[in-house]
């Protein structure tokens, strides 16, 4: 069983609203992440919200976890959305609310490299590492050390090379997320979007940077 962790609780200052609220294509930025993580087979799906929580939809087969003190940064998302799974789960896929072309085929290929024997289980585009990461429990609790303000574990990553597998998802990636209004415009003319939008959005598209952004 491996779980799989959405990180939506940033305000997006420079988007102007929380970007979990942002629609792409009629359907909300939170809902998709779930809807990729459990495409990815992932379960359970817990996401972890803190601004506009309370405008947030349903999120049919997913567990919200309140964090209120998401204003300390993604570093805290990231460890309150850990510490909410069951005790019994090995290890969790984690990836980001606005990083909407995240494709399934990359969270089954992280899913393969810990399968396969890996601690941490990387995504890389173009050679560089982004989402979705794979963390094994064993790592867990070496974030409290990284795991701060805006960082998350790309530090961690850096630091303990011994511990990552990256896995090349070149072939269904496109570094592209959504941090302003004209970022979502830019994505919807992206051709990764248009074959991601006819196929329901579940084996084309994909997304990935770890670098700190405004959740």
């Amino acid at each position: 069983m491996t779980a799989g962790l959405l990180l939506a609780a940033g305000a997006g200052r420079r988007y102007g609203r929380p970007k979990a609220l942002v629609e792409l294509d009629g359907e909300p930025l939170v809902r998709r992440g779930v809807r990729l993580l459990a495409d990815g087979g992932c379960g359970p799906v817990h996401v972890v919200l803190g601004a506009g929580a309370d405008e947030v939809p349903d999120l049919p087969g997913a567990v919200s976890v309140r964090h209120d003190r998401w204003p300390d940064g993604l570093g805290s998302s990231l460890l309150r959305g850990l510490a909410s799974l069951p005790v019994d789960v090995p290890a969790a896929v984690v990836v980001l609310v606005d990083q909407p072309l995240l494709s399934p085929v990359a969270v089954r290929r992280v899913r393969t490299a810990y399968a396969g024997g890996a601690a941490v289980a990387v995504a890389t585009y173009a050679g560089r590492r982004g989402h979705p990461i794979l963390l094994g429990r064993q790592t867990w609790p070496l974030l409290s050390g990284y795991a701060v303000g805006d960082r998350g574990a790309r530090d961690l990553v850096r630091d303990r090379p011994d511990l990552v597998v990256e896995v090349p998802c070149d072939d269904v990636g496109s570094p592209l997320d959504v941090d302003t209004p004209a970022d979502l415009l830019r994505l919807r003319l992206e051709p990764r979007h248009r074959r991601s939008a006819v196929n329901g959005g579940r084996a084309t598209g994909a997304v990935p940077d770890s670098s700190p952004r405004d959740r």
